[in-house]
């Protein structure tokens, strides 16, 4: 453990600089990308008995007891790892209807929480599940190829994925030809989407536009609707505003493990590094520091933005930031656009992850 120094009226300051994502360019086997295909670290604890409905949302009770229903069902899909179906076992037979559930409904209702809650819920070994989002899905098609990821996968029982992204046609047909496959091997499916750009329904419309999507499949998917409010901002403070330069790289300084970077600089290098990497570019983080906040751009660099959000927030790494406030950080174009879903929970997870780094300052 690296010693510190004692600065009179301030936090102890550590000797050794604090880190830069901007100098980090990681490389992530295909290995790798398969064996963490679980839950990430922040819905590790997560089950179907710690979700706590809103009273005044009946979807969400309901979203729960169909899911704990449809978990009970798969007690009967294959679990050999052969990728095909025993006839002749005695094991249960593969349950009638189907074999898979698409959870709809708007950012911050815990569709996540839920999809994690099926995935530790299901009788099967960690071996034979796997969780992923879709980006994380693609990028493990690119890096093992179609039939090697069809190999890999259709032993499992179960595939989870999360934030399937109808916005992205080519990848949308690339996938559902990759779960079709897995559905004539047994392998139950979950998933939660995105909606479609121009769709600015919060998720109202976005089941008819996943079931149309996946086309052949969707007689695979019960759409299950959950409605309600952002729940990481149901009786929550405001998010923090912003600190000054000198108290963000003070507190980057003084915290082990921490990142320090100048926001502008960041955006450029996630350009040059692929979004697969962006979870392995937050390994070991204990806190993320970044310097004059400014709104993104352009489109390309806030979805980037998006990507590197969604990985910290499941990583549950605090966010230390001066410049602008975070729901600032997108125009009103592209808070209107075709991608406003995912904007929104974006600025929702880093006004979260914001909450969670006001320790990190000296009071």
């Amino acid at each position: 453990m690296s010693s510190s120094t004692a600065v009179p009226g301030q936090s102890p300051i550590a000797e050794t600089a604090p880190l830069s994502l901007c100098a980090l360019e990681p490389h992530v086997p295909a290995d790798r990308l398969v064996a963490e295909m679980v839950p990430p670290p922040r819905f590790d604890s997560v089950r179907f008995g710690t979700y706590v409905p809103d009273p005044n949302q009946p979807s969400q009770t309901e979203a729960v007891e169909v899911l704990s229903g449809f978990t009970a069902g798969l007690g009967g899909a294959h679990a050999s790892g052969s990728g095909k179906r025993k006839w002749f076992s005695r094991k249960p037979a593969v349950p009638a209807g189907p074999l898979g559930v698409y959870l709809d409904g708007g950012y911050g209702v815990g569709k996540t929480h839920l999809l994690a809650s099926l995935w530790h819920a299901t009788p099967a070994a960690p071996s034979l599940k796997a969780f992923g989002t879709f980006v994380e899905l693609t990028n493990l098609v690119g890096a093992l190829g179609f039939q090697q990821t069809v190999r890999t996968l259709s032993g499992h029982r179960l595939l989870c994925i999360d934030e399937f992204e109808l916005d992205d046609p080519g990848d949308t047909v690339l996938v559902s030809s990759l779960l079709s496959r897995l559905v004539e091997a047994g392998v139950a499916l979950a998933a939660t989407s995105n909606t479609l750009p121009g769709k600015l329904g919060e998720g109202r419309f976005a089941a008819a536009d996943f079931l149309r999507e996946i086309q052949g499949l969707s007689a695979h998917f019960r759409p299950l609707r959950i409605d309600g409010e952002d729940y990481r901002h149901r009786g929550l403070p405001e998010a923090p505003a912003p600190y000054s330069d000198e108290q963000v790289t003070e507190a980057a300084y003084a915290t082990e493990g921490a990142s320090l970077d100048d926001f502008p600089s960041l955006l450029d290098h996630l350009a040059r590094v692929h979004p697969s990497r962006y979870g392995a570019l937050t390994d070991g983080l204990r806190a993320v520091c970044l310097t004059d906040v400014q709104p993104v751009p352009d489109q390309s660099t806030a979805l980037r933005l998006v990507v590197l959000a969604d990985r910290l927030y499941d990583r549950e790494v605090p966010v230390l930031a001066s410049g602008v406030p975070f729901d600032r950080l997108f125009s009103d174009e592209m808070l209107n656009g075709g991608y406003r879903k995912k904007y929104f929970r974006a600025i929702s997870r880093l006004t979260a992850l914001a909450r969670d780094a006001k320790g990190l300052v000296a009071q």
